[in-house]
């Protein structure tokens, strides 16, 4: 497999870039989310890019501004939008028969392409969107539910329960904070909704049950978006095999879409 890496500019700052390249028209440029390099944690993001390439479809990861080995300072993802754009002109510059560019982002990368309206790509996979602005708003009711919903099918819990084996405290908490309405919007999730509505291209939303920032996610978006699209006992980073085997075909469903 033939790798490169490359650097690009953004804004007066040198940018570290990694092309896995193909021989298809379509293309996936990949965003990293908090302060992770393009690598990904243990090379996940490069492990999935190399399969995305065996398919056929070359994929751009980049560190974003003051990130790895990219320098400038970090402005973190709500002003990554000229980074997210400034990866993509490298990418088509660099792999001038990619014509149609999927973008795709895990947590709080999928917030900034949704904040940044797409950065100008052509299509969006977002992936688990952090919409968490108060940690003390979490778990969210509806995550709390489905974990004692959970436990009441497994005969080991139930047994713990009526043998004694449960803290009565702590599950009266677990009660009330399930017995909580739905979580409100934050003000983040409204500006990612706005975002989002100005962007015209084709959008799948991957949520993993098991995670709790797609839980939060689901509080706080439009329970009847069809565009969703979930992976039960999935966790956030997508490690499991079946979690695994569901991202790579939603992604290459995307590129694949003409």
């Amino acid at each position: 497999m033939t790798r490169l890496h490359l650097t690009f500019e953004c804004d007066g700052t040198t940018l570290a870039g990694t092309l896995d390249p193909a021989p298809g028209s379509g293309g996936l440029l990949l965003v990293t989310g908090g302060n992770e390099i393009r690598g990904g944690a243990f090379s996940g993001q490069a492990a999935l890019a190399a399969r995305i390439a065996r398919a056929g479809f070359s994929v751009f990861r980049f560190d974003r501004r003051g990130v790895g080995d990219s320098s400038g300072t970090n402005r973190g993802f709500r002003k990554s939008r000229r980074d997210i754009e400034a990866a993509l002109a490298a990418f088509r510059a660099i792999a001038p028969q990619v014509d149609r560019v999927v973008g795709f982002g895990n947590c709080d990368a999928a917030s900034a392409l949704m904040l940044g309206e797409g950065a100008g790509c052509d299509a969006l996979v977002l992936s688990n969107p952090w919409t968490i602005e108060d940690e003390a708003d979490t778990p969210p009711p509806a995550a709390v539910r489905a974990r004692y919903a959970d436990k009441l099918k497994d005969p080991r819990e139930v047994m713990r329960l009526v043998t004694g084996g449960v803290n009565l405290g702590k599950l009266a908490r677990g009660l009330v904070q399930a017995a909580k309405p739905r979580s409100a919007p934050s003000s983040l999730a409204g500006d990612m909704a706005k975002g989002l509505a100005a962007f015209d291209g084709p959008v799948r939303i991957l949520l993993a049950s098991a995670d709790r920032t797609a839980q939060v996610f689901a509080e706080r978006w439009d329970a009847g978006d069809d565009r969703v699209r979930r992976c039960d006992r999935a966790t956030h980073a997508w490690i499991e095999p079946h979690a695994r085997q569901f991202l790579d075909a939603q992604l290459l469903e995307m590129l694949r879409r003409a």
